[in-house]
């Protein structure tokens, strides 16, 4: 028997239990012979993780679809896993250390580090998995897999190995975003651009020589507004201490003012007098000569406009920084790389990297300074030189020209520190190349995306991609395997081993000064004497992209990989499309070749799902306190709940807007199935292995038959298209509507009858439909249909259920069946519009009722009087005067209402409730009139205000119609 309630704090855990003993989600189970694969991997989430809402959504839709071809009978596969998430793992783990007291990361050595970051996995990493059981995500979990384990890290050398012979790989000196804090390179999908308050200073570059030019201005007519001599060029910057690296001046080829002095050289206004360097004014197409002075200071090594400017104008890179955003402490002392830099600026030719490197341009008195401070220290020098170009104030005194203003700056995403940009020695795997075949399978259509509008976004960044910065200097994570001879010579290998007989061969094969050197190495060999390896660690996403084929095994053959490769599709957010999406494509049509040697795509369909906002639309964020833990939902109402929810508001390309309230209607909506399923059993409900839909005679039978094979079918549909709102919509409709409300509403007489005959295929009937109906909801609520599938007597899992199959129709009673429900539905919203008491009982009129409705009103007047409180049935040529009116096919139905309400009172409420309607439809309106409000409020406000004065419109016409049909019963 069951329970009264339903409670899915201790049903749950039990279910969970149940499927772990039978091992219910194993790579094949429940698949027929030689049936077709289907596979997902999971977007693997950081070891780091816990559960929050886009996981949340993410994964249920997985499970969806996982679920729905497992009980289709398909070979399913859900791949789970983790990522070792490199910078985010090794914050944690430091920040552990210094909590506990321990020597820090530099101290202890990178072994005994990387020992503690594998201590503190196997401890307390990895609990999302377990978050993602309680949602009940049916991955097979024997499979689990980590972008650290050795299989894993045997494909991602390989991969490395391969794209660098094949001169895809390569290392190189180019600008990165630089993180301050982790002492790393990050790629610009890890940098947050925040609005914040910035300073805009203005400083005079004195011309070499003390040139002078006349500087002219105009206006938009040609007219002269200002003219005058000048032995300067002003220049505006946000970021002053990046000055001391200045490799040029630039303005734009049409800009007149400067004509003068294109070709010369002015001074840099900072560091000892006697070596200010000079450096050349020149002209390009980058500065906007109507921004600022028009002239643009060109620091190729910590900006990345003025990397391109210098690259194009051959102007020399000086690095300022240490990798803490320091100033410089290396190197010659200042003087003397001032005349190195003076000598190269004069040359007009682009020195090599070595010779630039060496040079440190920071003046000594600022070497060490953190790059804040020492921005602080230029300005003042320049201020108390008379080197700012100056306005004046309102006393009329002459003071710097600051401008307060807004100003975009880089973040880094995890360290929240300012990113600088880093001239520094990295690992490039050359995109462009990899991108081609991978925007050709979205073009060619062997990769879709649903919705189709994100395959502009993949497009737009595919076509405009940068050289992919691989290398991290981190510790946590793959270590790049590549290793140096005492040359600097590099060998690229999969392993020492391979390192070395590369290096011995191109060491001893060559005459040279090394030669000797090696040969002496090798008499009195010990490891590391020859090869020094790379210190740095592959970017996270480079394993991450080899997520579709090295966890079914690859560089290995092995059966996982013919069965589940490629995989059918990927569920992601419109957030990693470039970060994870793009590396997959790019890697596997790299790898992964068919017997023909045509690359296979990873998947078939990428689905993008929407974000998971909070009620009024916002994105949910700590600052704002308004972040909905999934975990705290599922503890209140359940993982079913939780899930049923974010199915059915996840509409394609529309953000779900999650309010609890609907968390708790859905669980009504579980409820409701689980006490239809009491009553049924309390009836004496009975699972009848002989029951054929076919053989059933009593025509409401017939009728809930033929709504269930239509339920199977738009949700099989809708699934299959990735409408998993639809899928669920239609699960709803059918369980609370036609299952709950009318057809056992309408049983009841037949289970308080006599007729044994009409009782007995009732009870095996809804036993049928019950067990049919937790075959379709289970993808979506699959712990209370568990349960429910084991109360009724159904046999095995119902997770291994064979999905129902529609094969039963009979229109003829389902239409005879769907008549009396819009009939007493529709004379029930009459009541309620014209508020009549529910105690009240009226006589019903039909007007114009050929013969079938008259039979179907007489079949079912039992049903009618008692659902619809009537009284009487009567057949007229015309409608009653004052009656509110139902229309059913050629029939009216009408219910006069002249005795059943008190006219004058009903006139006064609906009237006063017209004009309550007016006054706010008057007030939206003028807010949607209002293009301040359109402009400046939020998009999700404006659509709300919108939702609402349509909704009121539709009230104010209801309620008009009421009035009139009052009007004409007085």
């Amino acid at each position: 028997m069951l329970d009264k309630t339903y409670d899915a704090r201790s049903v749950e855990p039990k279910i969970a239990e149940r499927w772990e003993k039978a091992d219910a989600f194993r790579a094949g189970a429940n698949a027929r012979p030689g049936a077709e694969s289907f596979s997902i991997v999971i977007p693997p989430p950081n070891v780091t993780g816990s559960l929050h809402m886009g996981h949340a959504l993410n994964n249920t839709l997985q499970d969806i679809m996982i679920r729905f071809e497992r009980m289709r009978g398909k070979d399913t596969l859900w791949q789970p896993g983790m990522d070792h998430a490199g910078i985010a793992t090794q914050m944690v783990v430091e920040r552990q250390l210094m909590e506990r007291q321990l020597p820090g990361r530099r101290e202890m050595g990178r072994e005994a580090f990387i020992d503690k970051v594998w201590e503190w996995k196997e401890e307390s990493g990895g609990q999302i998995l377990n978050q993602l059981k309680r949602l009940g995500a049916s991955c097979d979990w024997s499979r689990e897999r980590f972008t650290m384990d050795e299989g894993l890290s045997e494909a991602v050398r390989e991969v490395f190995v391969s794209l660098y012979k094949h001169g895809l790989i390569y290392r190189g000196k180019r600008l990165v975003n630089w993180d301050p804090a982790f002492e790393t390179a990050i790629s610009d999908l890890e940098v947050e651009n925040r609005e914040v308050d910035g300073h805009m200073w203005h400083f005079k570059y004195p011309l070499a020589g003390g040139e002078t030019y006349t500087y002219v201005e105009k206006d938009e007519d040609g007219n002269v507004i200002l003219e005058e001599e000048r032995n300067y060029i002003s220049i505006a910057t946000t970021r002053p201490e990046t000055m001391l690296g200045d490799g040029a001046v630039a303005v734009h080829p049409t800009d007149e003012r400067y004509a003068p002095i294109v070709g010369k050289f002015c001074e840099i206004p900072v560091g000892p007098k006697e070596h200010r360097r000079l450096i050349p004014i020149i002209t390009d197409e980058y500065p906007d000569k109507d921004f600022g002075s028009g002239a643009v200071k060109i620091t190729g090594a910590h900006d990345f406009n003025d990397y391109q400017v210098a690259r194009r104008n051959h102007i020399p890179l000086y690095r300022l920084m240490d990798t803490k955003a320091a100033m410089r402490e290396d190197g010659e002392p200042y003087a003397f790389c001032a005349e190195q830099a003076m000598k190269i600026a004069k040359s007009g030719e682009l020195p090599s990297e070595a010779e630039v490197d060496d040079i440190n341009l920071v003046p000594d008195e600022y070497r060490g300074l953190d790059r804040m401070a020492a921005r602080k220290r230029i300005i003042e020098a320049i201020n108390a030189e008379g080197l700012a170009v100056t306005v004046k104030d309102g006393e009329g005194n002459d003071v710097p020209f600051v401008e307060n203003k807004k100003i975009m700056q880089p973040f880094g995403d995890r360290s929240n520190v300012v990113i600088e940009p880093m001239l520094t020695d990295q690992w490039f795997a050359d995109a462009k190349t990899l991108a081609e075949p991978a925007i050709a399978s979205v073009k060619e259509g062997r990769t879709k995306f649903v919705p189709k509008n994100w395959e502009k976004t993949y497009f737009d960044w595919m076509e405009n991609i940068e050289p992919w910065c691989i290398s991290r200097q981190l510790w946590w994570g793959h270590q790049i395997p590549a290793w140096y001879g005492p040359d600097g010579q590099v060998f690229v290998e999969k392993t020492e081993e391979e390192a070395l007989d590369a290096a011995i061969q191109h060491y001893i094969s060559h005459e040279g000064p090394w030669k000797a050197w090696v040969e002496e190495q090798l008499e009195n060999f010990e490891p590391g004497n020859i090869l020094t390896r790379d210190e740095d660690v592959l970017d996270t996403w480079f394993s991450s992209g080899l997520w579709p084929f090295s966890t079914l095994g690859w560089p290995e053959q092995t059966p996982e990989l013919a069965r589940y490769y490629p995989t059918s599709v990927l569920v992601t957010g419109f957030d990693i499309i470039f970060f994870w999406v793009a590396r997959m494509m790019m890697d596997a049509l790299y790898v992964m070749k068919d017997e023909d040697g045509t690359p296979v795509e990873p998947f078939h369909t990428v689905y993008v799902h929407a974000l998971v906002r909070d009620k009024n639309g916002q994105k949910m964020s700590k600052s704002k306190g308004n972040v909905i833990n999934p975990l705290d939902l599922i503890d209140e109402y359940g993982a079913d709940a939780l899930r049923f929810t974010l199915a059915i508001m996840a509409a394609q390309g529309r953000d779900v807007k999650l309010d609890e309230s609907r968390i708790a209607g859905y669980r009504n909506f579980g409820t409701k199935l689980w006490n239809a399923t009491r009553f049924a059993e309390m009836n004496g409900m009975k699972l009848d292995p002989d029951f054929r839909p076919s053989g059933a005679t009593q025509t409401i039978n017939r009728w809930i038959l033929t709504e269930l094979s239509k339920a199977a079918e738009d949700v099989t549909r809708a699934i299959e298209s990735y409408r998993f709102n639809e899928a669920a919509d239609a699960l709803y409709r059918f369980v609370w509507h036609e299952l709950c409300d009318w057809y056992l509403e309408l049983l009841k007489p037949v289970f308080m009858g006599d007729d044994e005959k009409a009782k007995a295929e009732a009870q095996a009937c809804v036993a049928y439909v019950l067990a049919e109906t937790c075959k379709l909801l289970h993808p979506f609520m699959p712990f209370m249909t568990e349960e429910l599938w084991s109360q009724i007597g159904c046999e095995g899992l119902c997770c291994h259920a064979d999905w129902h199959v529609p094969a039963f129709r009979d229109d003829k009673a389902a239409d005879e069946i769907n008549w009396l429900v819009e009939l007493v539905t529709g004379i029930r919203s009459a009541r309620a519009e014209m508020n009549v008491p529910p105690s009240a009982k009226a006589p019903l009129v039909f007007v114009g009722a050929n013969a079938e409705t008259r039979e179907r009103s007489a079949r079912h007047y039992p049903a009618i009087e008692k659902l619809a409180r009537v009284d009487s049935l009567d057949f007229e040529k015309l409608a009653p005067k004052g009656s509110a009116q139902v229309i059913l096919g050629e029939a009216t139905a009408c219910i006069p209402l002249g005795n059943l309400i008190d006219v004058a009172a009903e006139t006064a409420r609906l009237e006063k409730a017209i004009g309550k309607v007016d006054k706010d439809i008057e007030r939206s309106q003028k807010k949607l009139e209002n293009e301040k409000f359109i402009a400046n409020a939020d998009p999700e406000v404006v659509e709300t205000e919108r939702e609402r004065f349509e909704e009121l419109k539709h009230q104010r016409q209801q309620l008009a119609v009421a009035l009139t049909r009052v009007a004409e019963a007085g």
